[in-house]
C-alpha cells in the first residue's frame, strides 16, 4: 500500500489505539498516525493535521463517536471516516453510515481480518476515490 497520508486513530482504550495503530503501519505508506482518546481531542487534532482517514470507536465518554462523527462531516463534509467498534447493532450502523462513515471495523476480530478490511476500505476509499456502498458493507459483515 503506498498511500501517503495522515491517519487519526480514536479510542478512550490506549491498547486499542496502539494496536490499529500497528495494523496500519503493517499496510505501509502513512507519513503519520495520530492518536486521540476522545471525540474533542479528535476534533482539535482533525481541525490541526487535516488526516486523509479518520478511525473512529463508536462508544467513548464525555463525546461518543456518532456525536464526532456529526461534529467531523459538520467541519469537513469530505472528510473520511470508518467507525470502529466491537459492538454489532445493525441500527447504529446504519446511523453512521447515514451521518457519512464509509464503512466500520469490528475490533473483536482477528487481526489478519481486521488488517484485510482496513487494506480494503483504504484501497476502495484513496485509490478509487468512491467509497464503499452501504449495501456492500452490510451484506459483508454479517
Amino acid at each position: 500500500m503506498n498511500q501517503a497520508g495522515k491517519v487519526l486513530i480514536v479510542d478512550d482504550e490506549t491498547h486499542i489505539r496502539k494496536f490499529v495503530s500497528l495494523l496500519i503501519k503493517s499496510l505501509g505508506g502513512y507519513s503519520l498516525i495520530l492518536q486521540a482518546s476522545n471525540g474533542e481531542e479528535a476534533l482539535q487534532i482533525y481541525e490541526r493535521e487535516k488526516p486523509e482517514l479518520v478511525l473512529l470507536d463508536v462508544n467513548m465518554p464525555r463525546v461518543d463517536g456518532l456525536e464526532t462523527l456529526r461534529n467531523l462531516k459538520q467541519f469537513d463534509g469530505s472528510c473520511t471516516v470508518v467507525m470502529l467498534t466491537s459492538l454489532v447493532n445493525r441500527h447504529t450502523v446504519e446511523v453512521c453510515l447515514q451521518l457519512g462513515a464509509v464503512g466500520y471495523l469490528r475490533k473483536d476480530n482477528l487481526p489478519d481480518d481486521i488488517t484485510a478490511q482496513l487494506q480494503k476500505i483504504i484501497r476502495d476509499t484513496f485509490q478509487s476515490k468512491r467509497p464503499p456502498a452501504t449495501a456492500e458493507i452490510l451484506r459483508s459483515r454479517k
